[in-house]
């Protein structure tokens, strides 16, 4: 028998591989972070409102697609009073248009992108938009998150995330007149953080939203030996929220933002793409930083995209510590507060998903530019040419179909097994009997000798045994 005895109930549900939860033994197979495709910028700025443009979110609403931007009528300071929430949005996820809202006057004219206004609270300075799925949804099928803060010591202004609604994602309302976060005990570096992603998690049936926390010199948030950590809150009805708890993962690093959202395909499992921010690694020199049109203390740091995901709960899994996404080519892509992922993983084609990410940090050139995966593919079972198998823990399953995510080489393979928990193979699903799966697929249905069915099985924990060649597995489930 293996060492991971305990079944796990999962039902019918769609199992990315993105961690170790279903996994009880590999052998010459390895888990494999994917390397996203860059498909080039969608968005760059080109109005004199949208200033230093940053901060996405990207939403999939029906069959359009929103993202929602800092702007900042007079590239002003950073939490300047002149700063505003811009909107774009899309058919496709791919091509992307900053319509005429007429929402907010900005010089005496209403022919602009802006949906929060200068006249709006300090909220544009971080606003978080999300779709809500959850039981306070009402007639407002969005909500979002923002900030009230102020960079001088001695404000006195109540520090706090303010909640907004709205019914069709351009004209928002403020909800109430307090914060519903109240962070002033802690002071503004808490809620100074530029993205503040909140969701209904079906998992803990609650509501959850990810903010800026340190750890460090306790009695000096934001001093320089202090470690920008992600910090939780959760609420039933999103104006009661509970106080706020650090998340537990490794390594030890700069997060800047957190970008968490539940996988669409797959909500039980929370991804996260934060923004890693290595504080003090110079990389682009002076004279190219000047060439930018940039002031020297933009090439003190550099910063990169991660992978983590969390399946309830106060801990992130961070099975990959290496680069999810790797800064470009050229001095622009190594300036500080570059490279920052967009909340946001959406479906943007049949066998596709996209994600998004900040680039050309404070140049005349920043621009909100696409990546993109397979459907499934944030991470992958990946075996070499010479072969190997991985075989999971005990899964209780519900269904009469194991349909798979994978892809081969012309000479590779898969090939499944089915075993009693203490991994003796069951009659008519051995090795043997499985014949081998070779192509590329999304879902693909498994089948043996005798058939594809194994409703017979439901309620029964079996193991699942993958011998593979030369293959990707990216996702499980038992329809």
């Amino acid at each position: 028998m293996h060492k991971n005895s305990n079944p796990i109930e999962i039902g019918s549900r769609r199992e990315p591989i993105v961690d170790h939860f279903l996994i009880d033994h590999l052998d010459g197979v390895r888990l494999a972070l994917q390397k996203p495709r860059d498909e080039g910028p969608v968005l760059r700025r080109d109005k004199p409102w949208e200033g230093l443009m940053g901060y996405f979110t990207v939403i999939k609403d029906g069959d359009t697609y929103r993202t929602y931007y800092r702007g900042d009528c007079n590239d002003g300071t950073d939490g300047g009073p002149d700063e505003v929430t811009c909107y774009a949005e899309s058919a496709d996820g791919h091509h992307w248009t900053k319509p005429n809202l007429g929402v907010v006057e900005i010089e005496g004219s209403r022919d602009n992108n802006v949906v929060l206004g200068p006249e709006s609270p300090a909220v544009r300075h971080n606003f978080t938009p999300f779709l809500d799925t959850g039981p306070a949804r009402g007639d407002l099928r969005l909500k979002g998150l923002g900030g009230l803060f102020k960079h001088d010591k001695h404000d006195t202004t109540t520090h706090g995330l303010l909640l907004y609604g709205s019914d069709d994602g351009i004209h928002w309302r403020q909800l109430r007149e307090e914060p519903v976060i109240d962070q002033s005990h802690r002071g503004p570096t808490v809620t100074d953080t530029c993205s503040i992603p909140a969701f209904w998690s079906e998992v803990e049936e609650r509501y959850i939203c990810y903010l800026r926390d340190w750890i460090g010199p306790p009695k000096r948030p934001g001093h320089a030996g202090s470690i920008r950590w992600i910090a939780r809150s959760t609420s039933r009805d999103l104006f009661t929220w509970t106080p706020l708890e650090k998340m537990s993962y490794e390594p030890v690093e700069h997060l800047y933002t957190s970008n968490v959202v539940p996988y669409f395909r797959a909500p039980h499992i929370a991804v996260a793409l934060p923004a890693r921010f290595m504080k003090g690694r110079q990389v682009a020199t002076l004279e190219e930083c000047r060439a930018l049109g940039l002031t020297p203390d933009y090439v003190e740091d550099c910063s990169d995209a991660v992978f983590m995901t969390s399946r309830g709960g106060t801990a992130f899994d961070r099975t990959f510590e290496e680069s999810f996404i790797r800064p470009g080519i050229g001095p622009n892509n190594w300036v500080t507060r570059t490279n920052y992922p967009a909340t946001g993983v959406v479906p943007t084609g049949l066998h596709e998903m996209s994600l998004y990410l900040m680039q050309d940090n404070a140049q005349k050139t920043v621009h909100l530019r696409r990546y993109s995966l397979r459907l499934d593919g944030f991470a992958s079972v990946n075996a070499p040419y010479n072969g190997g198998e991985m075989v999971t823990r005990p899964l209780i399953l519900t269904g009469s179909r194991l349909e798979i995510n994978f892809s081969t080489s012309s000479a590779g393979s898969i090939r499944v097994e089915l075993q009693e928990a203490g991994g003796k193979p069951l009659a008519g699903y051995a090795i043997e009997d499985a014949p081998e799966l070779v192509g590329n697929h999304i879902e693909k249905e498994v089948t043996w000798t005798q058939g594809p069915d194994v409703a017979h099985l439901a309620g029964r924990a079996v193991r699942l045994r993958f011998v593979m060649r030369d293959a990707d597995l990216f996702a499980l489930r038992f329809r």
